[in-house]
């Protein structure tokens, strides 16, 4: 597909997976597989029930993840990666590595 600058939807995708958190979330799910919301919430430290579950409902709106109640006292709730967001895994997996690369680059020109 040939991209042309003024029709860029960079931007789109970028609201999509941009955050302090959305990166981390879909990571985790995409390599630990389904998770509760409190399993979640152990594994990203620093985050604040309110901010998961924001960055969480939000994921879902896109159909990035999935939300699946189960009908029980208390009531458990797990969440997942979609088919669709699955499409995100070798760009998640390219940032991180870039990130990475980046990193190493700032360092050696210190």
């Amino acid at each position: 597909m040939e991209m042309q600058p003024e029709l860029c939807r960079v931007e789109d995708a970028l609201g999509i997976i941009v955050g302090k958190w959305k990166p981390i979330i879909l990571l985790i799910l995409l390599q630990a597989g389904t998770q509760r919301f409190s399993e979640l919430k152990r594994r990203v430290p620093g985050i604040t029930q309110k901010m998961l579950t924001k960055q969480l409902r939000e994921l879902e709106e896109e159909d990035i993840i999935e939300r699946n109640v189960y009908p029980q006292v208390p009531p458990k709730v797990e969440y997942s990666i979609t088919d669709y967001g699955r499409g995100l895994e070798p760009i998640l997996v390219a940032m991180h590595e870039w990130g990475a690369a980046h990193a190493l680059h700032k360092m050696k020109k210190m």
